[in-house]
């Protein structure tokens, strides 16, 4: 199984617009994030997980040729905003593409994308079959995914494990439940927005915090904004088995044994 970060920034990517900050004007591309996004590529079936504003470029920049489907985290805009670019796949495969989110998602992808599921279908718009999210779990293609119930401030949402490997953004607080759907995970990906504490994401020291109580073989760390500094210099300040994920970066996620 293949991981590829298409995107590691904030709801505002790095840089951002008309900010003069030290890690804005940096010239290391890893330093360059768009709005957080993940590719996963495992037995011939590619998902990815969230399909943010920057989807077009990403997708772009990655040369993906085919996608199965969409796995939705949550509803804010840095997370469903590009979804109507899926109009390519649609050509490409003749079909609509499957978009997996819970019922909540699914009425607020409804309202953001109206014209997409109105009546009246104007010739070329996406093509979008939503499918809910089982609390127990799904199966895509033979891929099975177990989601993982996490809090974004207020806002229930849905982290996910696949076999080894678990990909949870946007949270601040994970119940003990959902902690023990973690347990043996190798790879983990989880966010922390910047150093300071904030109220709907994890600060550097809290993801620390989190990764050792989970304690995978490696873990990255995603959805970073400007305020978390240069990735030069956060690097050198990480405990061994945790690095900094950046856009572009892949990582290859053995099987046990």
């Amino acid at each position: 199984m293949k991981i590829t970060f298409l995107g590691t920034g904030t709801s505002q990517g790095v840089p951002v617009i008309a900010c003069e900050c030290k890690t804005c004007l940096s010239e290391d591309p890893r330093d360059k994030r768009l709005r957080t996004s993940l590719l996963l590529e495992t037995n011939d079936v590619t998902l990815l997980f969230d399909a943010g504003p920057d989807f077009r470029q990403q997708m772009l920049r990655a040369k993906v040729k085919k996608l199965d489907s969409i796995i939705i985290t949550h509803e804010h805009k840095d997370h469903i905003a590009g979804m109507d670019d899926v109009r390519a796949f649609n050509y490409k495969s003749q079909d609509a593409i499957d978009i997996w989110a819970e019922g909540r998602v699914q009425n607020a992808i409804r309202r953001e994308f109206s014209y997409v599921f109105a009546e009246y279908q104007y010739p070329g718009i996406p093509k979008m079959k939503l499918i809910s999210i089982p609390e127990h779990g799904f199966v895509i293609r033979g891929i099975e995914i177990i989601p993982v119930r996490v809090r974004h401030y207020h806002l229930e949402i849905y982290g996910f494990r696949i076999g080894d490997f678990a990909y949870i953004t946007d949270a601040n607080y994970i119940p003990e439940e959902s902690k023990a759907k973690l347990i043996g995970v190798k790879y983990l990906v989880v966010n922390a927005l910047r150093k300071e504490k904030h109220i709907s994401h994890f600060s550097l020291r809290e993801a620390v915090e989190f990764i050792r109580e989970i304690s995978p073989k490696k873990a990255f760390l995603t959805h970073i904004s400007h305020q978390m500094g240069c990735y030069e210099e956060v690097s050198r300040e990480l405990p061994p088995g945790i690095m900094l994920a950046y856009d572009e970066m892949s990582q290859v996620c053995e099987e046990k044994g």
